[in-house]
């Protein structure tokens, strides 16, 4: 068989050479056989219905296969380009989704790693010495009374200690205030307590509307998109003036954060981890999260999440 066949030969240039073919082909036997001349006779008796025209109608058909198969030939060019733009998209998204799987268990137990260490460190050692407290006093081991009262100083001062390590351990696990106060209260909170890992920044919050009854899923949402968004801050930006704001209007929630800091180029904080998990976490909620940065001008997230439905 002819090179010009073989299989390394793309397909639409090798089926254009098949009809070209096929065509010479016709015309060689159409000269041989005189199949006009003959077609001629044929149609003669059938002239009252035109027959004769035949030949000139199955010209422009094939004009207009011809036609027709370039159209869909290029409509099919232009679906497969489409078909690889999405599925590069898709590539995309399923390695970000890798990533963020990845890290989501490395964060986990690294959090649990954390709560092992601080419940043996903290808790642990205090309990026991609770009990050996409380043991010596129960067996009367203690010669006088001012030792008992030291004693039972001791445990009360072990029993605070455990509360605070407990109440720490329980804002990490839970924004505080956010189930009894509500949203503002908790980002109050939260901005408290980055203030003396961002001084000297200065931190400023606002809010408008209606934040007190907003459904669970949004407000720790926004929470949580606060409190990455000042880790973040705190860094990378270098930055000397902080701003959060809250709105909420009739059917959705604002949330803002911008920094005057040193910025980053357009496309390095979509691929940051932080980021594309609160791209999840508000598209899970059907919103939107949009990144404005440039070198040198700072840092501007914004994230709007429609509060019906959530």
């Amino acid at each position: 068989m002819p090179r010009l066949f073989t299989r390394e030969m793309p397909v639409p240039w090798r089926d254009a050479l098949i009809v070209i073919a096929v065509t010479i082909g016709a015309a060689v036997l159409s000269v041989h056989f005189n199949f006009s001349e003959k077609l001629q006779r044929w149609t003669a008796p059938w002239e009252r219905i035109q027959l004769d025209e035949l030949p000139g109608v199955l010209w422009v058909l094939s004009l207009g296969l011809a036609w027709f198969a370039v159209r869909r030939y290029r409509e099919a060019g232009r679906d497969l380009l489409r078909r690889r733009a999405a599925e590069a998209q898709l590539a995309a998204a399923l390695a970000d989704n890798r990533r963020l799987s990845q890290q989501y268990v490395q964060i986990q137990e690294a959090e649990r790693k954390g709560l092992a260490q601080e419940l043996h460190d903290e808790l642990g050692q205090y309990l026991n010495a609770i009990k050996l407290d409380a043991v010596s006093i129960r067996d009367v081991r203690l010669a006088d009374e001012a030792a008992v009262r030291d004693r039972s100083a001791a445990i009360v001062a072990n029993c605070n200690h455990i509360h605070d390590a407990l109440a720490a351990l329980i804002r990490q696990l839970r924004p505080v205030g956010l189930d009894e106060l509500g949203l503002v209260a908790a980002v109050e909170h939260c901005i408290d307590a980055w203030r003396p890992r961002l001084a000297p920044a200065e931190l400023r919050l606002s809010s408008s509307g209606e934040l007190t009854d907003l459904p669970e899923a949004v407000a720790l949402t926004a929470f949580r998109l606060v409190q990455e968004a000042l880790t973040n801050i705190a860094k990378h930006a270098s930055a000397k003036h902080v701003t959060v704001q809250l709105e909420r209007s009739a059917d959705q929630v604002e949330i803002l954060v911008a920094d005057d800091g040193v910025g980053a180029a357009p496309s390095s904080p979509t691929r940051g981890l932080g980021l594309i998990g609160m791209r999840e976490r508000v598209a899970a909620l059907q919103g939107d999260l949009a990144v404005a940065t440039a070198p040198g001008r700072g840092f501007r997230l914004t994230a709007r999440i429609p509060v019906r439905g959530a």
